[in-house]
């Protein structure tokens, strides 16, 4: 029997996890799984013959420490995703990547410094009256700020504190997260498994779902799937996992949001076939 790792967190809270409907598959392919918090320092991970990175969604608070577990389990044993793509991954820099290869993405700036007298230069520049502004690190929809030019001085100078000494990237608000919702692809070893749509809850443009966005399984239409392999063949490094985020532009094209291989909730739950063919895509990538 082979053994696997999942990495999860300490404290799962109310988030929801469905790694585990991968298990049973997983079994027929040969695979005992642990499930095992990142942060646990008395595992010997040269026990497992492979670790994979799943459900880590606070590792964004101790990034340096992050790293350096996962430095000492791709010494010890086989690490997915790759240790390479996990670290240009980290930062939602990467998508500046992306961009330079013609991939579309949201609008986005990557300012400096988010202080309150630039708002003005951040509507203008991006021709929107509304903005998102989040950290270039970080996961689950944390300090994600939604912003209109009408917003009082206080909210701007609040906000601005939020990202004092800690990078951003300021983005064009999508209407159509609200209109429409944000579209998910998840690709296992490279091969397209299953899509969802996340529709935010009312009064709220994060898509999360704990943070009560609805999620409904669907068949993505084909120029959908066509931006979602052009974004993943613009990454130079095979992944054994992604989750691949999109939202409908106003042209009624595709523009990328994120591109996940950190830790991207799989949502196997929602495809009857996609706890099988994650299994069948770790047998075959450890093989």
């Amino acid at each position: 029997m082979k053994k696997c790792a999942f990495l999860t967190m300490d404290e799962r809270g109310d988030y929801v996890i469905d790694d585990e409907h991968a298990i049973k598959p997983l079994a027929a392919f040969g695979w005992q799984v642990s499930t095992v918090s990142w942060r646990q320092m008395e595992i010997s991970w040269g026990e497992f013959d492979a670790v994979i990175v799943r459900s880590t969604w606070e590792y964004w608070n101790d990034v340096p420490f992050f790293l350096e577990v996962l430095e000492r389990i791709n010494s010890k044993t086989r690490l997915a995703n790759p240790l390479e793509l996990l670290r240009w991954n980290l930062a939602k820099t990467y998508m500046r990547d992306l961009q330079a290869t013609g991939i579309n993405i949201v609008p986005t700036l990557w300012p400096d410094a988010v202080q309150q007298e630039l708002f003005p230069d951040f509507f203008a520049q991006l021709d929107t009256d509304e903005l998102v502004i989040k950290p270039v690190i970080g996961a689950n929809g944390e300090d994600a700020y939604r912003v209109s030019r009408s917003d009082p001085p206080k909210r701007l100078a609040r906000i601005s504190r939020c990202f004092r000494n800690r990078g951003a990237m300021v983005q064009r608000f999508m209407s159509n997260i609200l209109n429409e919702g944000e579209y998910s692809l998840f690709y296992f070893n490279g091969e397209f498994s299953h899509a969802i749509l996340k529709v935010p809850a009312v009064s709220e443009f994060r898509s999360q779902e704990e943070r009560g966005a609805e999620i409904r399984a669907i068949v993505p239409e084909e120029t959908l799937i066509l931006r979602g392999r052009q974004a993943l063949t613009a990454d130079s490094c095979p992944s054994l996992y992604a989750r691949i985020d999109f939202v409908r532009d106003d042209a009624g094209d595709f523009a990328l949001m994120e591109q996940e291989f950190i830790e991207p909730s799989l949502y196997l739950r929602m495809n009857p076939d996609a706890p099988g063919r994650f299994a069948r895509a770790i047998d075959h990538w450890f093989s």
